[in-house]
């Protein structure tokens, strides 16, 4: 490539002597500016509120789970209300990290918010609580709705969730199946967090009066996972022997496998499909996040494994008109950014946190507060003035010490509500109308397991 040539510098051009006069009457012309505006255009006394910095990380590019949809989802959000003025004059600066999976990259994140100035941290993704916790807590910069797959989410003061994370999905997930399936197995990710699992989700089967689930570890990035399909039929009574195979109309009722194993959750189905022939049909099951209406077109729709499938999520089904709003500002901000999935619960996480945001700046702004910063946030969520509207997509939302549920290993809950989806004819629908309730479910996790 050829360097381009630095422009000459021009000469400084010649003073020119100003009249007295003249000199007179532009002095009189500044006073009267200064007198009737209060400030030249520019100056520091302008009136404009100060911008404020945020940031939304998730992972990207990796072999495991990837969230690039949220941080997408938080710059179209940005590009919308700046286009409005910002938040009550204040623009939003939304500062992306690619968290990549990784705890020492979630903590560079962490980092990164502070060096930049953050006063928050929004509607993020990451595994690694107590990597991206410390360096928050340490500067009190608050974590606003995250999308709860980690722990600290759900444990440290400066975190306010907007769901009850994996804990109400899992055991929502439990009661689903609890209506019609005898005999569970839980395929889920052999870590740490999958370790959590079972009993979440056996805390939903036993509130129904159903044995606990097979549990199937699996690799969390496996690109074949037949072994632990195999082990998930044989662990639910799926004998061919008994029932059939697939193709003969062989069904083995009562029977159910659900599966949670994030972006890979797609490869387990992938594999289910191709061993389900051998063996009777079985209900599956899993849960937002892990599955969603792209999947479902994925893996054959109608003709897919996934039809007739239970599945829980923590919001609206997709296509409920309390996504308009949402939706509305992707079509026009997005720029077409195939990044952003509007079914995608990474993407609506986002939009609810930032939709908090905005409501506690809003509220600091009828207070007079003119400074925003992380500790006037932080009051503001501690103090819940007014509970928060997401417009119906979650219960509407505060953070006071009343608040908090009852529910053992994650105090911080506030939102103990989830919603029953099913596959029907090759979409996600609404199993159930409304919210349903298991905070109950997870009080009792301990007793009952």
């Amino acid at each position: 490539m050829t360097a381009r040539r630095r422009p000459l510098p021009r000469p400084f051009p010649r003073a020119r002597v100003v009249p007295i006069a003249s000199a007179t009457a532009c002095t009189a012309v500044l006073a009267s500016l200064l007198s009737g505006c209060g400030a030249l255009p520019g100056s520091g006394d302008s009136g404009e509120k100060a911008p404020l910095t945020v940031m939304t990380w998730a992972p990207e590019g990796t072999k495991a789970t990837n969230m690039p949809g949220m941080p997408a989802m938080a710059q179209a959000y940005a590009r919308w209300v700046n286009s409005r003025g910002g938040i009550r004059g204040h623009r939003l600066r939304v500062l992306t990290c690619n968290e990549r999976n990784d705890s020492v990259y979630a903590a560079q994140c962490a980092q990164r918010a502070v060096d930049e100035g953050a006063v928050a941290v929004v509607g993020s993704y990451s595994q690694f609580g107590r990597s991206f916790m410390s360096p928050l807590e340490v500067k009190g910069i608050p974590f606003i709705g995250g999308y709860g797959a980690s722990d600290e989410e759900f444990e440290s003061p400066l975190s306010y969730p907007v769901n009850g994370g994996q804990a109400s999905l899992l055991a929502g997930n439990g009661r689903q199946l609890a209506g019609d399936c005898k005999r569970v197995a839980l395929v889920r990710p052999d870590t740490l967090q999958g370790d959590q699992m079972p009993s979440l989700l056996n805390s939903g089967l036993t509130s129904g009066h159903r044995h606990p689930a097979k549990d199937i570890k699996a690799p969390e990035d496996g690109t074949d996972y037949s072994s632990e399909v195999n082990r998930a039929l044989d662990g639910v009574g799926a004998d061919p022997a008994l029932h059939g195979t697939a193709p003969s109309g062989g069904t083995a009722d009562g029977s159910c496998v659900t599966a949670s194993l994030g972006d890979h959750t797609d490869t387990f189905f992938d594999s289910f499909r191709r061993l389900q022939e051998d063996g009777p049909r079985v209900r599956v099951a899993s849960v937002l996040g892990s599955v969603g209406q792209s999947l479902v077109n994925r893996t054959g729709g109608t003709a897919g494994p996934l039809e007739g499938a239970d599945i829980t999520g923590w919001y609206p089904v997709a296509g409920d008109h309390r996504w308009d709003p949402m939706r509305k500002v992707i079509t026009d901000f997005a720029f077409d950014d195939n990044r952003i999935d509007p079914a995608d619960q990474g993407v609506q996480t986002t939009w609810i946190a930032y939709t908090v945001l905005r409501s506690l700046v809003e509220q600091l702004d009828d207070r007079g507060t003119e400074d925003i910063t992380a500790h006037t946030l932080q009051q503001a969520l501690d103090r819940g003035d007014r509970a928060v509207d997401t417009g119906g997509l979650t219960p509407k939302l505060r953070w006071r010490d009343e608040d908090m549920l009852a529910v053992q290993d994650f105090p911080r809950i506030v939102n103990g509500t989830v919603t029953y989806q099913v596959v029907r004819d090759g979409e996600l629908v609404a199993a159930r109308k409304g919210f349903v309730n298991v905070t109950g479910t997870l009080e009792r996790r301990h007793t009952d397991n």
